[in-house]
């Protein structure tokens, strides 16, 4: 596990291939010992560090352990990116304890903040859909960032089974989004 952890933190590419193949395997691992390195990386020195722990910690069997870590990096991390990696991970996990989270970061002035928040809300706001999170959604789709208001107006389509117009998305007949800007859903 230790050598994963290394491999990951020698890719500098946040992206890279060869940083989400250690990522996966770790996330297959998914025991306890996985999860308990990934929280500890959550406290890192450096943003690498932190960024890594919550993109493990994002796809763990350990909800109710890693729920909390996820929130306190909420509350208290300055890095963007690491903000951004806490909000896809709360969408990973879809649990509807971080709305109150996700709320508070989309009033960031960060766009790639805001992006994770319109990105995780749609997984996170409960059936029927929580109105404070509908209300972030509905404001997001005005976001000064394209990609930001893009994100929404998906999200905001998928939560409620309406409509959006604009951008070219279009509900089929069946409801399901026919056109999302070339973008792939996350299931």
């Amino acid at each position: 596990m230790e050598t994963l952890i290394e491999t990951a933190l020698r890719d500098r590419d946040q992206d890279g291939t060869i940083r989400w193949k250690a990522i996966a395997m770790l996330h297959e691992r998914g025991d306890l010992e996985t999860f308990t390195a990934a929280r500890r990386l959550c406290a890192g020195n450096t943003p690498t560090e932190r960024m890594l722990g919550v993109d493990i910690l994002g796809r763990l069997p350990f909800v109710d352990r890693g729920l909390p870590v996820l929130r306190f990096l909420a509350a208290s991390e300055d890095d963007c990116m690491v903000l951004y990696s806490v909000l896809i991970a709360f969408g990973h996990l879809r649990d509807g304890r971080a709305l109150p989270s996700v709320v508070t970061l989309s009033e960031h002035e960060d766009s790639r903040v805001r992006y994770g928040v319109a990105h995780a809300l749609p997984k996170i706001i409960g059936a029927p859909p929580d109105p404070a999170g509908l209300a972030v959604l509905e404001r997001l789709t005005r976001d000064p960032c394209e990609d930001v208001a893009e994100w929404a107006r998906l999200g905001l389509a998928l939560s409620t089974g309406g409509e959006v117009e604009g951008d070219g998305w279009e509900r089929s007949a069946g409801g399901e989004v026919d056109d999302v800007g070339r973008h792939v859903l996350d299931p």
